[in-house]
């Protein structure tokens, strides 16, 4: 006879079917996105929002405090607090909407793409910032190359209707020009600046009216049918009409609403709004949850990995050095990909092959921490790093796994670091490593390895500055810096053999990265230019390939 198990006793498989049903439960339930911008399109702004939205927060702060008004909450470096910006990308999770949400926020200024680069390789999606007066700028056609080149789905925003800007059909011809991207403006707006009405849904139909919330508080919006005869004396007939006739023109000559080619990053939905204002991030957000991609399948050396997979694997994407400056602290921000994260749980760490307990996960909030008892895929943990974790990282349950690494892309200022006490040497060397290791800034070496100053190399010098405020502030050495004079990099493919080969070259200066490759540094476009010509068979790259399984150099 058949014996059948106590009320309380689950089989085996019937708590394995349990779990997968929870952990496919809970993927379809997540979204992951990080914003790209120009410096001041407002980026912290709809950052700031978008928490308050979600109930993450109770009043958002504008970046710029005065007096009274609220320090924002994304942004906790004290450099960030008095320059009003933000220097480093932090994580922010909150739910809205039966969906947790996973914002990757990135610095916004020019000098960080770096960072912002390596964020986007934990990114789902992407939401685009722009400025309705500015239209795109430089940082965001950047930020855009690296989200085609690793195909994110890019939503756009259009910001700051509420003030003097271009016209909205000049604004998406500028967007499928100059970035190849097809766009879907999901609304659109009744007049700019001064006479900024509000937007008309295009699938619903519906108008939402403008109206300027008390600051850091929730607006209040006013919905209407196109057809409501209340319309008529809330918004000009000139202006309405000049809407519904730019929509018809959009209907007829526009691209046409696609989710897969959304997903594919080759068509991208655009919003109008004002974020300062707080007008249609509501909206943006509902859209966005329905459009977005989930958590998806990540490329390792099995294969794409699904994330219902039931092993548990992620990547470390980020490392960021006293966080917490009471307690000098070193955190590890790892991308979850597959399975269920659980406290306490041992993992394989692919590089080292060695088997870590991770017994004291956080989910960052700003400066806040709290212990994580589980994730999920497309959720980010902040795990304590006393130095065995590198950016690119897997780790790992059940069969071995390894991740794509992050490539390092080229700087454009580089400057010798010079420590001017001899006495301070080892916290000069701890600094320079430990930041490194977070990759605030690239370390080169000069190829004499007896020169033992290291030579940082960033995308702009804000960089810089802060690499020298963290050395003296967190580790008390006082630097100098000596600019080189240099505006371009790039990595010789074939390596130091390749350059033997040629012989002396000129016009340039050799120095190694962090893993011995060799580097060379121009003064110019021209100059690159000429040795390419000089020596056509000599292949260079301004992408830094990935380097696995190998320690890099160490001050």
């Amino acid at each position: 006879m058949k014996q059948i198990p106590p009320p309380n006793e689950q089989s085996e498989s019937s708590v394995g079917e349990n779990s997968q049903v929870l952990l496919e439960k809970e993927v379809q339930s997540r979204r992951n996105f990080a914003i790209i911008s120009h410096p001041d399109a407002g980026k912290t702004t709809l950052t700031e929002k978008l928490l308050l939205y979600g109930g993450a927060i109770q009043q958002a702060g504008a970046v710029k405090a005065r007096g009274e008004q609220r320090k924002v909450t994304s942004d906790w470096m004290e450099l960030e607090k008095q320059r009003g910006i933000s220097i480093t990308s932090t994580v922010l999770q909150f739910a809205y909407s039966n969906n947790t949400i996973n914002l990757l926020d990135t610095p916004g200024h020019q000098d960080f793409s770096e960072d912002t680069y390596r964020t986007l390789a934990a990114a789902d999606n992407a939401v685009m910032l722009e400025d309705a007066a500015k239209g795109l700028e430089p940082q965001t056609r950047k930020l855009f190359e690296v989200c085609r080149m690793r195909k994110i789905p890019i939503f756009t925003f259009i910001n700051k209707m509420d003030r003097p800007g271009q016209e909205p059909l000049s604004l998406i011809d500028e967007i499928e020009a100059e970035l190849g991207l097809l766009t879907w403006p999901v609304n659109w707006p009744i007049g700019s600046g001064e006479l900024f009405r509000g937007v008309i849904e295009r699938n619903s139909k519906n108008v939402i009216l403008f109206s300027r919330a008390g600051r850091g508080k929730q607006s209040d919006e006013c919905h209407l049918r196109i057809d409501d005869p209340d319309l008529n004396s809330l918004v000009e007939k000139e202006l309405l009409d000049k809407a519904l006739e730019e929509i018809e023109l959009l209907d007829a000559a526009g691209s046409e609403m696609d989710i897969e080619l959304i997903h594919s990053g080759d068509l991208t939905p655009v919003f109008f709004g004002s974020a300062m204002t707080n007008f249609g991030v509501r909206p943006f957000l509902d859209q966005f949850l329905q459009m977005a991609q989930g958590p998806v399948a990540r490329l390792s050396t099995n294969g794409p990995v699904n994330p219902v997979a039931p092993e548990f694997s992620g990547f470390v994407f980020k490392l960021q050095a006293n966080m917490d400056p009471r307690h000098r602290d070193r955190v590890a921000f790892v991308r979850v990909c597959s399975g269920r994260f659980e406290k306490d749980m041992t993992v394989k760490h692919a590089r080292t092959g060695k088997q870590i307990r991770l017994s004291r996960p956080q989910k960052i909030f700003a400066k806040d921490r709290a212990v994580v008892e589980d994730a999920y895929p497309g959720d980010v943990i902040g795990l304590n790093n006393p130095g065995m974790f590198a950016i690119g990282d897997t780790l790992y349950t059940g069969s071995k796994i390894e991740y794509e690494g992050i490539p390092c892309f080229s700087p454009e200022i580089f400057s010798w670091l010079r420590n001017p006490n001899p006495s301070a040497f080892k916290n000069f060397r701890k600094g320079v490593n430990e930041l490194r290791e977070e990759g605030a800034v690239q370390i080169l070496y000069d190829k004499d390895q007896s020169k033992r100053d290291p030579i940082l190399a960033a995308v702009g010098q804000l960089q810089l500055e802060v690499v020298q405020h963290r050395l003296e502030h967190e580790y008390g050495v006082s630097t100098l810096l000596e600019p080189m004079g240099f505006q371009v990099a790039r990595w010789v493919d074939g390596g130091w053999s390749q350059l033997e080969e040629i012989g002396r070259i000129f016009n340039c200066k050799i120095v190694q990265d962090a893993w011995s490759r060799p580097v060379l540094l121009f003064k110019n476009d021209w100059n690159l230019n000429q040795l390419v010509e000089d020596h056509p068979d000599l292949v260079l790259s301004s992408v830094a390939p990935v380097v696995s399984g190998v320690e890099p150099i160490t001050l």
